[in-house]
């Protein structure tokens, strides 16, 4: 059909979210050697526009706390040629040590996500 599978816009969202969280000064690698885990507990995704293949696409992520222990991440797909949105959506995130129970996201992640 010539256009992206889409699933590959929650793909997309995980890289939006990974660069974001990097850029604040915490990689996944380092928020793992840390004992935090951030599951996915709820997504929504509304597809606009398709993306075809070869398009030039931006990941637009913005991220904040919901709670201490809960973050939101929002995003939006952009074809770069015309700036045209192409999908929105969302995720939210439950913050757990290695024994799945809850706990809060370290004081410097809360700040850049209140910021």
């Amino acid at each position: 059909m010539g256009v992206v599978y889409y699933a590959n816009y929650l793909v997309w969202f995980e890289v939006g979210r990974t660069d974001l969280l990097r850029n604040a000064g915490w990689s996944y690698r380092e928020m793992e050697a840390e004992g935090y885990m951030l599951p996915v507990v709820e997504v929504q995704c509304v597809y606009r526009q398709p993306a075809r293949y070869d398009d030039d696409l931006e990941v637009r992520t913005s991220g904040l706390l919901v709670s201490p222990v809960r973050v939101e991440f929002l995003y939006e797909i952009v074809r770069l040629e015309d700036q045209a949105v192409l999908a929105t959506g969302r995720t939210i995130h439950a913050s757990l040590d290695r024994e799945s129970r809850p706990r809060r996201l370290p004081e410097r992640v809360r700040a850049a996500l209140q910021a």
